[in-house]
């Protein structure tokens, strides 16, 4: 499954604060490619880190499908004609990722891993808010709403695998 997601910024924030007005296209793009950038750069720092096997693979999955939905997105908005507009939502992922990254390379071992997918399941649940209530809603491109409803169920199966790996670590 591919799909992207958002960074820190948007796991701990309400989808309506972190955006404070309706995105354009040019700015869901930008969110879109930088969330992906963010998720596979996390997701590539804890596959080298990690040594538990559930985490690695998770870590692996994300990095794969990240890096195909960008490759998906920026053929789209190349097709489309539409440059992506850096926002303050994109800002936020980037300084969010560049936070958690930080953070994740101070810690090692168990607390590693704990940190890395507590984070994903928090993101990963505010992905979903942010995709429902904020994303397809201010879509105004028809294919760039598809890919959008395309990827949801993706969200889904990432959080469900990202939850199944936190209980087995001991977690929520």
């Amino acid at each position: 499954m591919k799909m992207w997601l958002f960074a820190a910024a948007v796991a701990l924030a309400p989808a309506s604060t972190v955006f404070a007005q309706s995105p354009n296209d040019a700015q869901i793009a930008s969110i879109v490619v930088t969330a992906n950038q963010v998720d596979i750069d996390a997701g590539k720092l804890a596959a080298s880190k990690t040594s538990n096997a559930d985490v690695k693979t998770f870590a692996q999955q994300m990095v794969t499908d990240h890096t195909g939905v960008n490759k998906q997105a920026v053929e789209l908005v190349t097709r489309l004609k539409v440059t992506p507009e850096d926002n303050a939502t994109s800002q936020s992922l980037k300084s969010g990722g560049d936070t958690n990254l930080t953070t994740l390379k101070g810690l090692s071992g168990a607390a590693f891993d704990k940190a890395y997918i507590d984070h994903e399941v928090a993101y990963h649940q505010q992905v979903l808010d942010a995709v429902d209530k904020v994303l397809i809603p201010s879509a105004s491109n028809a294919d760039l709403k598809a890919l959008l409803v395309k990827v949801r169920p993706a969200f889904v199966a990432h959080l469900e695998h990202a939850k199944h790996v936190q209980a087995s670590l001991g977690g929520k």
